[in-house]
């Protein structure tokens, strides 16, 4: 699948790994996987002070303000075009794993509705501020790299791993949080007629038990990612999706008690029941 010259390899050995001050894949990843860590543990600190300044916090203070749908496709489509320029560019040795196929493939189409459809299909997006739709550009670069170098270059996973009890289990939990997470959004679009831009109290699906459905879909989504997987980069983005959107369904459902009288008191945050 890859081009001859395969000069996304000799990119990620001249530029990469001196960047990162590696000298193989390895090293790199590993210490990727440290940044993912620390970066979430500062996102978890931030957030418990404020909520991320974007949407119904939108705010000029952080930059100038983006039209909503050109900044969301701005920044999430990345984790989307890094890993297919990977495919074409590098080797990709491990591409003929039917694993490591299934995995990306995964991967991508997450992203092709998060990136695309969901911003293309959402009514009333807020404009959102420049240094926040950097951060989110930047995060995904860094992100869709690490998770598809993984899976195309370093990690070939082995064709009896499909069949394997962890592997089906995963890859049956992701699915189920993508359903969740794509009707979840498509609650929150039909809650607005068209040219409305103001905020309701959602309802129907995983939003009669949680504040955040959509975000819990998507945490539900990339657990199971990570056990089917069972790889360290794929680990820490679920752990960095779980602590992001759980902060954010945190603001989201004190935004709720405080701006709406009748919101539901026993709606748990983000855990069905339990948060």
């Amino acid at each position: 699948m890859a081009i001859e010259t395969h000069s996304g390899d000799q990119f990620i050995r001249d530029y990469l790994h001196p960047l990162f001050r590696t000298s193989n894949d390895s090293e790199m990843l590993t210490r990727m996987v440290w940044i993912s860590l620390f970066y979430t543990l500062s996102v978890i600190a931030t957030m418990a002070v404020l909520p991320a300044p974007y949407g119904r916090y939108s705010s000029s203070r952080f930059g100038f303000l983006l039209p909503g749908k050109f900044a969301w496709i701005t920044q999430e489509s990345p984790a989307l075009i890094v890993p297919i320029i990977l495919l074409w560019t590098t080797s990709a040795t491990c591409w003929k794993s039917t694993t490591n196929k299934i995995l990306f493939v995964a991967f991508l189409i997450h992203y092709v509705q998060r990136s695309l459809i969901y911003p293309l299909t959402t009514r009333g997006a807020k404009d959102s501020p420049f240094l926040v739709c950097i951060s989110a550009l930047m995060f995904c670069v860094f992100n869709g790299f690490m998770q598809g170098h993984y899976l195309l270059n370093y990690y070939q996973y082995d064709d009896d791993w499909a069949t394997s009890p962890q592997f089906v289990i995963g890859l049956i939990i992701f699915c189920i949080g993508f359903a969740i997470n794509v009707h979840s959004d498509q609650l929150l679009i039909h809650l607005r007629k068209p040219g409305e831009t103001g905020y309701k109290i959602p309802v129907g699906g995983m939003f009669d038990y949680v504040t955040g459905g959509n975000f819990f879909g998507e945490i539900v989504e990339w657990f199971g990612f990570a056990i089917a997987s069972c790889s360290p980069p794929s680990a820490i983005f679920a752990v960095f999706t779980a602590c992001y959107l759980g902060m954010r369904a945190w603001h989201h459902h004190n935004y709720y008690l405080t701006k709406f009288e009748d919101y539901p008191r026993t709606r748990k945050i983000i855990i069905p029941f339990l948060f």
